[in-house]
């Protein structure tokens, strides 16, 4: 069989030939077919033959390769067809999806399996290396209109003065075939403007009607590789001071690698400063890589014995010699919180709600969720590859729970934490702003002052909205096939 490497919750755990590694990672995107995420992985034994000369790449090769993997490693082997031919599926990723249909209909594998890239995913999750213009999208459905939910540094979009907040209004390659957002949507619903907005490949440029404070402009923008920054050097790590009150503020994009030495920097500077209140954004983090959401929670434990756990991980019980649990290990650089705010909405899955899930029983009421609820995947991936075709299949192989046993939020977050508010994502406001409304409602929840609640179904809550207008349904774009970095960084173009 291909090699095993343990990744994404939308984490993504990698491990070497025969090495224990605790590198995982998952990917999820919140709310969209085919987004996936992940949560903390065992270190797994793998065997990594070396391909024969006779190996094959033809369709049916590789889709009985992955059958054989999902029969061997599912987490929910019972739902699995006891047999289905694979002729009639044009793809393997359609012979997958139909293999785990039954898992998906009882919503415990929403498009959590999949097939990608090794190559692509590897050097997203090693070094946030992707190709757009560098915005997220979120998609107002019932109005018809798209919305830039924020913009990452070192990209097109933010050089062309396109942030948070700007609307999109218009599309196309040239001034002779713009055409307008409502229209596209009309005629081809959303998935129409992630058809409008071209290849993820470098090179591609559109011209894009945009209005936002300063007024509605065309400009001509162009998709380039760029290196995603995990902790933004704008907003991404903080102090607030509200009212002589001092809060940590950290927003997290994605669970990536490069993540590390930014979240080390980050919270030593809260650890000096003596933070103890803290907020934890997650709004739009699909999930990652399982050893970054182990240091984030190493950061947020020093007051945690090295006794206490942090997750735990269970296979099925023909695997289960892979289980394993994870305990604290403060780091230099940790703090004490005494309040922890998560920030979360329905594109919060995975390593996120690992973390959320993670300190519910050490603080207990002193854990708020904010905003909406989460996505809702307690379960992880590992990756399975072909090496010589670059397929990677992540197949659902374990759950996570935390201290208590508790990991039971398959409909999200909403329906474990023992405190929560609801917030909107208030785009008119820059992320971190002490006036948005999320970070606005954190910052009240730990002040102690009274909310109501989330409600317990996915999704629950107030969506994003607009300066001019708030939309009845809204959610981040995504295409019917993300890109590896669109699966873990939801909404990314």
């Amino acid at each position: 069989m291909a090699s095993l490497r343990m990744v994404r919750h939308r984490a993504t755990a990698l491990v070497s030939v025969l090495a224990m590694l605790s590198a995982c990672s998952g990917g999820g995107s919140g709310g969209n077919a085919g987004s996936t995420s992940a949560a903390a992985v065992a270190p797994v034994p793998v065997s990594t033959p070396t391909p024969t000369a006779t190996a094959g790449c033809s369709l049916r090769e590789r889709q009985d390769w992955a059958a054989a993997q999902l029969r061997e490693w599912y987490l929910f082997p019972e739902t699995l067809p006891a047999s289905l031919d694979p002729t009639p599926f044009a793809s393997v990723s359609a012979y997958v999806d139909a293999l785990t249909a039954t898992a998906r209909a009882q919503r415990r594998d929403r498009f959590f399996t999949f097939l990608t890239s090794i190559a692509e995913e590897n050097a997203f999750i090693n070094a946030g290396s992707s190709a757009g213009f560098g915005f997220r999208l979120i998609a107002d459905s019932t109005g018809q209109r798209i919305f830039i939910a924020e913009a990452f540094e070192g990209t097109a979009a933010l050089g062309a003065g396109i942030d948070r907040g700007a609307e999109i209004l218009a599309i196309g390659t040239t001034a002779s075939d713009l055409r307008t957002v409502s229209a596209i949507i009309a005629a081809e619903g959303v998935n129409g403007v992630t058809n409008a907005l071209g290849p993820s490949t470098a090179g591609t440029s559109r011209l894009l009607r945009i209005r936002d404070a300063g007024g509605t402009r065309e400009v001509t923008i162009t998709k380039t590789d760029f290196a995603l920054t995990p902790v933004s050097s704008r907003y991404g790590a903080q102090i607030i001071n509200d009212g002589g009150r001092r809060v940590g503020y950290l927003n997290l994009r994605t669970f990536i690698s490069t993540a590390d030495p930014a979240l080390r920097q980050a919270f030593a500077t809260f650890r000096t400063q003596g933070i103890t209140n803290i907020i934890i954004d997650f709004r739009y983090n699909g999930g990652g890589l399982v050893s970054i959401a182990e240091l984030m929670g190493d950061l947020l434990g020093a007051n945690r014995a090295t006794s206490e756990v942090f997750s735990i991980t269970s296979f099925r019980s023909e695997k289960s010699a892979n289980n394993s649990t994870r305990l604290f290990r403060p780091q230099p650089e940790s703090i004490t919180p005494t309040r922890i705010a998560f920030i979360g909405t329905g594109s919060t899955a995975s390593a996120s709600e690992l973390v959320t899930n993670a300190f519910i029983p050490y603080l207990r009421a002193n854990v708020g969720l904010i905003g909406s609820n989460t996505f809702g995947k307690p379960v992880g991936q590992i990756g399975l590859d072909r090496a010589i075709c670059d397929d990677r299949l992540r197949v659902v192989a374990f759950a996570t729970q935390n201290a208590d046993r508790r990991g039971d939020y398959f409909d999200g977050l909403a329906s474990v934490v023992q405190a929560s508010c609801r917030a909107n994502d208030d785009i008119s406001f820059p992320l971190g702003d002490p006036r948005e409304a999320s970070v606005r409602a954190a910052l009240d929840y730990l002040a102690g002052n009274s909310c109501t609640a989330i409600a317990g179904s996915v999704g629950g809550g107030q969506g994003p909205q607009s300066a001019s207008a708030t939309a009845a349904k809204s959610e981040l774009l995504a295409p019917a096939a993300p890109s590896p970095a669109q699966r873990d960084v939801p909404g990314m173009f």
